[in-house]
């Protein structure tokens, strides 16, 4: 974090009937920052440097360490910024450095010095972390990039790594050249976690970690703050649980369940191509179809089926190794929720600390929502009860979709992702955040909502051209998402109009393609495949549009097939000219997969086929000829035929051909 930006200090696991109190152990030379009494405090570092915090807890003394950078190098203050919690500045980065107050090497001259913005283009460096065990030594490595608007290069950023207060590793342990990292066997303790952090001109990066596990002569490494290695390439279909049975399922009629009519669809479902499913609520609620107004935390809602349907749901989707997220709702109740009830009944209840509040009577919402109201995160006994939440449905699912993530405190979720991944390495944690924000990225959670491309689809298919979609992916990177980031691509949810009512049948078979060949997770909403158009409304699987259907399938088909569509392959444009049909709806770019340029990554070498392919996407009512600068072959790889003319490639929406 810098000065300036505030982190909030949280007991973990926390005992509501403990008590618990945070004191500064040390700081910076000039610092008057201060810290309150309180369980849950927010705290301001006011000078760069080192803040060594102490937390007194019923089971000993706890030290935090807190690494604090010049004010002007503030996320906040980024180019593309919008960091830290919805509708406040700055950014929760803190790092977990070791427990007697060294924190690692700072190998960066601008790291604790200089109170001024560097002048010039430029913006957030990024990094990403890998490593290596030899014989003698785990070697941890920084890949440290400059913004790609500013001048910086690799060679001009610094990288400083810090080490975890709960592990008995230090400075004296490693050595460290530059952004190599070197810890000799020898000196490794059961769990070492080391963080690192590239720091440039224009700010400091998204951070890093690693997590260095010794067992015996055993050595094994995790990168924590990457995606699940199965959630980078997912294909998720998202269900709106109430209306996916459809009315000719009439459960209502019988002792069938709406559980059981998901499970009847598992086979569609995978037959589409889809690994992962992701079901709105399933929780108790209020009444409102969408379930997000939630009653009890810990029940299954009574008009879906019972725990028992749902954990059969769960089983038959394994069996068809399809994944399940869990729809994760931790910023609010609803206003029929008991504990609310109580507490606005009665002032002097319990349950009115659990609440934040306008007025008398009156709770906070976002958006003046009616029938919710927002959870206290200062109050213990709400993160006792959400936690335990947690805890009651993640050993049943693969990863969690967290809803309005932006609302819910930074700690809270570093708290889920550290106590999850502990567990479970794999365990997903998809976030809501509209717009997305890259100190996410830094364990907090795996993959994001890619609302910026989503925004870029609806625009072009409203007419503008159709570059957007470029510009939106290369946003990632400008606002400082590192290489490793995770991101879900739509282009329609359970909150949006119809992609088909908006835009039009023709600009919905592009999008499509787009969700299929941009770097990310495309996410299906379900009905979409087979052109719905109500949002909510039950689905009306006896009027399915065929073709868009079978359109959604080959492309699942080819983006499995295709190793340059897998999410770590590169993007690049290319030059194109459209030779007939309207430009402004047509792009196309190159994607190239990791083994075209390091036939080491993978079993293949550079010559496989699907290793590099032009995509060109037509969002315009009819067909465009389009020549592309790559030399390229005539097949196209979704539908298998030739797309080949005297002029270039003819496309109707989508075309991906092998290129040279």
């Amino acid at each position: 974090m810098a000065v300036g930006d505030e982190v909030e200090l949280a007991p973990r696991d926390p005992d509501p009937t403990a008590t618990y109190e945070w004191r500064i152990a040390s700081a910076p030379i000039g610092s008057a920052a201060t810290v309150g009494d309180d369980p849950v405090e927010q705290f301001e570092p006011d000078a760069p440097g080192r803040y060594r915090l102490e937390l007194s807890a019923p089971d000993g003394t706890h030290t935090l360490t807190v690494r604090a950078y010049p004010g002007h190098l503030s996320a906040s203050g980024s180019a593309g910024g919008h960091y830290g919690r919805s509708g406040e500045a700055g950014t929760e980065t803190e790092t977990t450095p070791a427990g007697d107050g060294e924190s690692g090497e700072a190998t960066s001259a601008r790291a604790d010095d200089g109170d001024t913005a560097a002048a010039g283009p430029g913006g957030r460096p990024r990094l990403t972390l890998s490593t290596e065990v030899t014989d003698d030594a785990v070697v941890v490595r920084a890949d440290a990039s400059g913004h790609p608007d500013g001048p910086e290069t690799t060679a001009d950023l610094d990288v400083e790594f810090l080490f975890d207060d709960r592990d008995d590793l230090s400075r004296a342990d490693v050595t460290i050249d530059g952004p190599e990292l070197r810890v000799p066997r020898e000196r490794l303790p059961d769990l070492a976690r080391v963080h690192a952090v590239s720091i440039g001109r224009h700010g400091y990066s998204v951070p890093e970690a690693v997590e260095i596990e010794r067992d015996g002569t055993d050595v094994r490494t995790e990168l924590p703050y990457h995606p699940p290695e199965w959630a980078r390439d997912a294909t998720i279909y998202e269900i709106y649980v109430r209306t996916f049975p459809g009315q000719e399922a009439a459960i209502d009629d019988s002792d069938r369940t709406v559980f059981d009519a998901i499970v009847d669809r598992l086979d569609y479902i995978a037959d589409l191509g889809v690994d992962t499913l992701w079901l709105t609520p399933v929780l108790q609620h209020d009444g409102a179809p969408h379930g997000y107004n939630v009653t009890d935390f810990l029940a299954i809602a009574e008009d879906l089926g019972t725990r028992e349907d749902y954990e059969r749901l769960v089983a038959e989707a394994h069996d068809r190794d399809l994944k399940v997220l869990f729809d994760l709702v931790c910023n609010h109740s609803a206003r029929d929720h008991p504990y609310y009830q109580a507490a606005v009944s009665d002032p002097d209840s319990e349950y009115h600390e659990w609440y934040e509040w306008r007025g008398p009577g009156e709770p906070e919402t976002y958006f003046d929502w009616q029938y919710i109201a927002n959870f206290d995160f200062t109050h213990l006994p709400v993160r006792r009860h959400l936690l335990d939440a947690v805890d009651e449905w993640a050993p049943l699912v693969d990863g969690f979709r967290c809803d309005m993530a932006w609302a819910v405190p930074n700690s809270f979720w570093r708290e889920i992702h550290d106590s999850l991944k502990d567990r479970d390495s794999e365990f997903l944690l998809l976030d809501e955040t509209i717009p997305y924000i890259p100190d996410f990225q830094g364990g907090l959670f795996d993959v994001h909502f890619d609302s910026t491309t989503y925004a870029a689809l609806r625009r072009v298919g409203n007419g503008e051209p159709a570059e957007a979609v470029l510009d939106a992916i290369d946003e990632r990177t400008r606002i400082g998402f590192p290489d490793h980031a995770g991101f879900m691509l739509y282009a329609e949810n359970h909150d949006e109009t119809r992609y088909l009512v908006e835009c039009g049948r023709s600009a919905a078979f592009a999008a499509l393609g787009a969700l299929y060949t941009l770097p990310g997770s495309p996410m299906i909403y379900a009905g979409q495949e087979f052109g719905q158009r109500g949002k909510r409304d039950d689905l009306a699987w006896a009027h399915a549009d065929e073709d868009l259907r079978a359109h959604v399938r080959r492309l699942a088909t080819a983006r499995n097939a295709t190793p340059a569509l897998a999410a770590d392959a590169s993007l690049d444009r290319v030059a194109f000219e459209v030779a007939a049909g309207a430009p402004a709806p047509v792009v196309a770019f190159a994607r190239e997969s990791t083994a075209a340029t390091d036939p080491d990554s993978s079993g293949k070498g550079a010559d496989s086929s699907g290793d590099r392919v032009v995509t060109v996407l037509n969002f315009g009512d009819r067909p465009a000829t389009v020549s592309v600068g790559p030399a390229t072959g005539e097949t196209d790889l979704v539908t298998g035929e030739s797309v080949a003319t005297d002029d270039g490639l003819r496309v109707e929406s989508v075309v991906v051909v092998p290129a040279e």
